[in-house]
């Protein structure tokens, strides 16, 4: 009996060479598989060789050229993303005329070099109607704007320079007054002066600044951020890191694009501040990859920092040293969890682990990690430079109309309102404030129906919660704050229907991982389009109540738990509607 000599195929030379600019590891898998993307070369020829070429198993690999929507295994053209989230659905002029008529429509007026794909809410409510041409954000765009997207027409930006009458500006406050690609620029208006002074105090003092701060996370749980460095900075192991979460992908959320296009230094002083603070050298804004554009602004901005010793290797002589690196995503809602969102970094599918043991104890590579969003890492420079005393007391006219919560806060006002966008004003408004002080009020001809607060995985309420004080805790009274965004519907919008938009988005963005939520959001979908279609039946409203308890009871994450939240609250204002 011979023995033969096992001969391995050596990977392909330029996958290997993909691989090896990417950094060779796991954690780079999915800058390689998008890479072979944007190539029309992701197939399971080409995956299996990036696998071995990162030492993975070619399993896993295949399983992250699945999940991610923005990747595909079939060769495209140019690619142009409709997106068909609630806000983009409820300013289309024909609300029900279907999706797959919406993307009928822009195929048929676009020439045979794009390819037209559907896509979850892009991050751009307020420049709605919106698609992504490539990599490029366009709105509010039309299917008979298709010619002029096609050869390069992005619509027109919302302009945010000047405040709204009632504002208190502090994360905004530059907005219009600095140019977000100049370093120079933000050093002339401020920006860094928190960092400066943290850096002239100790780690221990910065965090105790920022835990009297009373500062809650603005991503929507309000989790004391404070609290939280403090679990990271008393961890024991070493080495720790930060973590921004920029994956903005809920609809109606829009408010971390913007501080992160007009101010992004604010955003890496911040998160440097935090950096110290816990003891940390090394950080990822981890970015939706539908924000391509705001990615390369960090980078840059990244880059300047640097070269004024702002960021990098012995900060200001301080003997404190701290990187931040930007990881973008590949599209997955999922990936807004905070533990998704560390799986997806270690280069793996985007899904939720099991809680606890939570990232300040073992979050990134096995190790404590502090992540928190855009906007609570914007906030953190001013209450370092001007004291936590200053943050508890801003907004307020006098001692007696202290709000609750302290700070200011990002709202979001959309839908039939005379001024949708955004503002940065106290905690504590109402929502009949946010439609007429800061919104314009109703549209004319249109009269208040219902609100969806908070965001997708909201509240939905009728007029009797217009006078209710919203802040982390009148969730409790049935009007959720969540991310800060309020979506305003008027007579002609059905709650069937919309609930049924909301449901859409949550079922193609659910992770699949557990039984509750996968099947749950597609069930409720399947009933939710009988009822807006005039095809309900009897006993389908029960269902539904039935199918929101079990998502909310049984589901692995806060996505399938958060998912009945809208559903209940539809139902319980809105029930008559349901049994038509």
């Amino acid at each position: 009996m011979t023995n033969k000599k096992i001969v391995y195929k050596p990977v392909d030379p330029e996958i290997a060479e993909l691989v090896h600019h990417h950094g060779g590891t796991q954690e780079s898998a999915l800058e390689v598989l998008k890479d072979l993307g944007a190539k029309n070369k992701l197939n399971p020829v080409t995956i299996t060789e990036a696998a071995r070429a990162l030492r993975i198993p070619a399993h896993e690999a295949y399983g992250m050229a699945t999940f991610y929507s923005m990747l595909s295994l079939e060769e495209r053209k140019k690619v142009l993303r409709v997106c068909d989230g609630p806000v983009c659905w409820l300013k289309r002029s024909k609300m029900d005329s279907g999706r797959q008529t919406m993307i009928d429509e822009w195929s048929s007026m676009v020439n045979g070099q794009w390819s037209i794909e559907r896509t979850s809410c892009l991050g751009l409510c307020d420049r709605a109607p919106a698609v992504l041409a490539e990599d490029e954000q366009a709105g509010p765009v039309n299917p008979k704007d298709a010619t002029k997207v096609c050869e390069g027409w992005r619509g027109v930006p919302t302009d945010y320079s000047q405040p709204r009458k009632g504002e208190v500006r502090v994360m905004t406050a530059l907005i219009g007054k600095v140019n977000p690609d100049e370093i120079d620029s933000a050093l002339a208006h401020g920006v860094y002066a928190g960092l400066k002074k943290a850096l002239q105090a100790d780690p221990a003092t910065v965090l105790a600044e920022v835990e009297s701060s009373a500062l809650q996370g603005r991503g929507g749980a309000g989790f004391p951020v404070g609290r939280k460095w403090r679990f990271v900075a008393s961890e024991k192991k070493t080495p720790r890191y930060i973590i921004c979460n920029a994956d903005e992908s809920e609809p109606l959320i829009f408010k971390d694009r913007v501080l992160m296009d007009t101010n992004p230094h604010q955003l890496l002083e911040g998160m440097t501040i935090a950096g110290f603070a816990c003891g940390s050298s090394e950080a990822w804004i981890y970015i939706r990859g539908e924000y391509e554009h705001q990615a390369r602004r960090l980078e840059r901005a990244i880059q300047q920092a640097e070269s004024k010793n702002l960021l990098g290797e012995n900060i200001l002589g301080s003997g404190f040293s701290f990187k931040i690196h930007v990881h973008r995503g590949a599209g997955a809602y999922i990936c807004g969890e905070e533990t998704a969102l560390i799986e997806s970094l270690e280069g793996k599918r985007g899904e939720p682990r099991l809680r606890p043991p939570y990232p300040p104890t073992y979050g990134f590579r096995g190790q404590p990690t502090a992540v928190n969003n855009v906007e609570s890492f914007c906030a953190v420079p001013h209450i370092l430079k001007n004291g936590a005393e200053w943050w508890n007391n801003v907004g307020a006219t006098h001692e007696s109309h202290l709000p609750a919560t302290p700070g200011t806060k990002m709202y979001m006002v959309l839908g039939h309102v005379k001024n949708p966008g955004l503002f940065e004003a106290p905690f504590g408004l109402t929502l009949r404030q946010i439609i007429n002080d800061f919104g314009g009020g109703m549209l004319d001809g249109s009269t208040f129906k219902f609100a969806l607060c908070g965001g997708a995985a909201g509240t939905i309420v009728d007029e009797s919660l217009l006078d209710t004080s919203i802040d982390f805790a009148s969730s409790q009274k049935g009007i959720s704050l969540g991310a800060g965004s309020f979506m305003i519907c008027d007579q002609s919008v059905s709650p069937v229907s919309f609930l049924r938009e909301l449901l859409h988005f949550f079922a193609a963005e659910s992770c699949g991982k557990c039984t509750p939520c996968r099947v749950g959001t597609w069930r409720s979908l399947e009933i939710l389009n009988r009822m807006a279609g005039g095809q309900g039946q009897q006993g389908d409203m029960e269902e539904l109540q039935t199918l929101a308890a079990l998502m909310q009871d049984s589901s692995f994450c806060g996505l399938g738990q958060s998912v009945p939240i809208p559903m209940k609250s539809a139902i319980e204002h809105f029930g008559a509607e349901f049994v038509k």
